[in-house]
């Protein structure tokens, strides 16, 4: 063994190199600290490296640099290798007492702005492999600033990537022919350099990202990118880990974004994709929770996704349910009166086509139907009818379960013809039908004191009967008194409902009618003023 060479040096299993331990030092502070530590007197040294960026490869060029007393040639190549090493191994001025490795690779940075493109992206592909040093060293963003700016540019004023010259403050064309021919049609000037970057690692695309939003580029754009990398990657993906690092990586870059920028039938089917990936919790919580906001643009079929596997069920009712919960979260006051309607008509739908699966338990239909708030919907028909559905299927269960099941519907916004159907159905409890009963009574009742205070004229409750032609001017309202029993108890109106449903129809139909005619003669009186008219007859 040389003498001089009483250094061994293990570089992360791949070679060991024999150095001299005094000429390695004096450039190096790291190996200083690690000689520094050993125990004096011994004559041949061993120090592992378990984790220098580069490798072998790269050490091999620091002792090169050692060797020949700092003159080394440093160039877009291997400058990042180079910086990198010589920032692990602490070769600062204040070791060498001269200008050190790591000095002369940082001056030689500064000219990032005249590589060309491909120079660029050839060094961020290198770094990849010089983790996690060169993120901490800062020299990966300094390539993505430079990256960031030339994207920027190129998408505000030039038709392709560009890069600085020596001639001009500004960028001089550096693209390759593929990247001209492609950003000649002006669709594609904010797109062209998806496909050069497709090809980065996740963490390398979630800085680049961040930054990106913090230099405030197009959310619009971003968006785009990150649903073309995900597809690109995936593509590629040789294994599960990384399909789910991937869209880790899309969906908290996404989640930085302002939702209205993101395609939301992309977003849904990056949701349908997730459902076949074992991604972290807090990734599925934020795609859901991005749908979620968005709810109102979604569509039946969205939502009819199918239940995990191992689930009884035909459709994955909790997703709909934590979307539902995602799109009130600020609460439902919060959210304009048109969106939540909207998003209240296709939950109708919804409900409507899981009602009919066997495994539905009656606590997840209930949650369905009070997902969003009463004032949601103008008329429960929808989901009178879906309940209806419900309660044929599951005819096993007991009058409380159904008692649950109806405590859903808003008697107070469903149709006449509804409530008359609903106390006719033996599948529904006697209590949900008499409820709908005592509902009845009251509309009545208020109608008719709406009749009473719509004239004068009017005593007592009435009933109309229609004279005169249809289509003719001189049809006249006859109103002939009369009076209801409105006291009658609920089992005889129950009886006689089919009545009663006829009257409140023929009642609403009378009273809309003397409404007209009463306009008609307000109207006649002001213009007219003293002259003498027939009004039409309203008593008999």
């Amino acid at each position: 063994m040389d003498v001089s060479c009483d250094l061994q040096v293990d570089v992360n299993g791949e070679q060991i190199f024999m150095v001299d331990k005094k000429v390695i030092c004096s450039y190096s502070g790291r190996i200083n600290k690690l000689i520094g530590k050993s125990k004096r007197g011994t004559r041949y040294l061993k120090v592992i490296f378990h984790d220098f960026p580069g490798g072998a490869e790269s050490f091999e060029l620091i002792t090169r640099f050692c060797y020949s007393k700092g003159r080394v040639e440093i160039n877009s190549i291997n400058v990042s290798t180079l910086y990198c090493a010589a920032s692990y191994m602490e070769m600062e001025k204040s070791v060498s007492g001269n200008q050190n490795l790591f000095e002369l690779t940082e001056k030689s940075l500064e000219d990032i702005r005249y590589w060309t493109w491909s120079e660029l992206l050839d060094a961020l592909r290198l770094c990849q492999n010089l983790m996690p040093v060169a993120s901490s060293s800062g020299v990966i963003d300094k390539y993505l600033d430079s990256l960031i700016g030339r994207v920027a540019s190129s998408c505000e004023t030039s038709p392709c990537p560009s890069t600085s010259s020596a001639d001009s403050s500004g960028f001089r064309l550096s693209c390759d022919t593929k990247s001209t021919e492609s950003l000649r049609n002006s669709a594609f000037r904010a797109t062209w350099w998806f496909e050069d970057l497709g090809s980065f690692e996740p963490f390398l695309i979630e800085t680049l990202v961040k930054q990106m939003v913090s230099k405030n580029l197009d959310h619009g754009i971003l968006s785009k990118f990150l649903f073309y990398y995900q597809k690109s990657r995936f593509s590629a993906a040789k294994t599960m880990d990384e399909k789910c690092k991937t869209m880790e990586t899309v969906i908290e870059m996404l989640h930085l974004l302002d939702l209205s920028c993101i395609s939301f039938k992309t977003l849904f089917g990056m949701l349908r994709i997730t459902l076949n990936l074992k991604i972290s919790k807090c990734s599925r919580n934020k795609v859901e929770s991005m749908i979620g906001f968005q709810l109102d643009q979604a569509t039946l079929d969205n939502l009819l996704l199918p239940s995990p596997v191992g689930s009884s069920y035909l459709y994955d009712v909790n997703l709909v349910l934590r979307l539902l919960k995602s799109f009130i979260s600020k609460g439902a006051c919060c959210v304009p009166l048109t969106r939540l309607r909207k998003v209240a008509s296709l939950m109708d739908l919804y409900i409507a086509e899981v009602a009919p699966d066997p495994c539905l338990k009656p606590s997840k239909f209930l949650a369905l139907v009070r997902s969003l708030p009463e004032s949601a919907r103008d008329s429960y028909d929808a989901i009178y009818h879906a309940t209806v559905m419900y309660l044929e299927v599951h005819s096993g269960l007991s009058e409380e379960e159904k008692m649950k099941v109806c405590s859903g519907l808003s008697y107070e916004k469903l149709s006449s013809e509804a409530c008359s159907h609903l106390a006719c159905n033996k599948k529904f409890p006697s209590k949900s039908a008499g409820q709908a009963l005592i509902t009845q009574q009251v509309k009545l009742k208020s109608l008719l004191q709406e009749t009473n205070q719509a004239s004068p004229y009017l005593d007592s409750p009435c009933s109309f009967v229609e004279t005169g032609g249809p289509g003719h001017e001189d049809q006249q309202i006859v109103l002939y008194a009369g009076k209801l029993d409105l006291s009658t108890e609920n089992e005889k109106l129950k009886e006689h409902l089919q009545g009663m449903q006829w009257r409140v129809l023929e009642l609403e139909k009378a009273c809309r009618k003397m409404q007209n005619q009463m306009a008609k003669m307000l109207k006649s009186r002001i213009s007219s003023h003293n002259n003498a008219r027939s009004l039409p007859r309203l008593c008999s």
